[in-house]
């Protein structure tokens, strides 16, 4: 596959995704959206991926925010439009069946920020800026940074970025609970693909029963979501991989998944 905004690898079972608009440091526009969801759709069935990462190309920013070109020519009707097709890519990110861990190596910055959050998990570079500054250009996040930010950090802590649009450091950051991992910046990438092996090595079907058990218990009480852990528990126990893992570590060796 290939596109105009973003580069695309696969290699050992991990997708790499790079955006790739360096001179408007990454900039969220409509193409860009189009291709993001172009490629997530076409990774999301593809048992040669089992984990992607998401980062951009040089070291200035990850993405840097919506287009602004785009934002300042919207009024009402059109506004709200694009924020529903930002929160559409966003969310089928969020929910395509597959751990997506952002690399995150300069200015993560309103519609950029959104984007690592709406990915599995956040490794940043010592040298990353993260922020929503949208108030300062009279609006509100609309790819959905109202929503996963404070049930990433708390409320209170959320609010003082929201309302502030104060850029923070990674070291704050990873303390508040926006980023799980700081690394030197020349150390991003192989962290990265340290991490997305590890996961890559485990059962399939285990890790997307994982993501599915945490994405829809997260909005139930806790009786409902404790039922469908079991349910997803149960429907592993008749895989075929369960029965490799299990026997795998009765006999002490390493289990050969085939994710069935």
């Amino acid at each position: 596959m290939t596109y105009e905004t973003l580069l695309y690898d696969v290699r050992d079972q991990l997708a790499t995704i790079t955006l790739n608009r360096p001179k408007v440091l990454h900039a969220l526009n409509a193409q860009v959206f189009d291709e993001l969801e172009h490629v997530f759709r076409a990774i999301a069935p593809d048992a040669n991926v089992r984990v992607i990462l998401l980062t951009s190309s040089g070291e200035k920013a990850f993405a840097a925010g919506a287009d602004i070109n785009e934002i300042a020519a919207t009024d009402g009707v059109t506004g709200q439009a694009k924020a529903r097709r930002g929160q559409a890519v966003f969310r089928l990110i969020e929910t395509c069946g597959k751990p997506v861990i952002a690399l995150i190596n300069g200015f993560a910055l309103g519609g950029g920020c959104e984007l690592a959050m709406a990915c599995t998990m956040r490794l940043a570079s010592d040298k990353a800026r993260l922020g929503q500054p949208e108030v300062k250009l009279g609006l509100v996040p609309g790819y959905g940074g109202t929503q996963r930010l404070p049930r990433l950090v708390g409320a209170s802590a959320a609010l003082k970025l929201l309302l502030t649009g104060e850029m923070i450091t990674a070291s704050e950051a990873l303390r508040i609970g926006l980023v799980d991992e700081v690394v030197p910046a020349d150390r991003l990438m192989e962290r990265g693909e340290q991490l997305a092996r590890a996961i890559a090595a485990m059962a399939p079907l285990a890790v997307a029963g994982c993501l599915k058990a945490v994405e829809r218990g997260s909005g139930l009480e806790i009786d409902s979501a404790t039922q469908v852990e079991a349910e997803i528990f149960g429907r592993l126990c008749g895989t075929a991989d369960k029965a490799e893992g299990t026997r795998a570590f009765l006999e002490k060796r390493t289990p050969v998944w085939t994710g069935r």
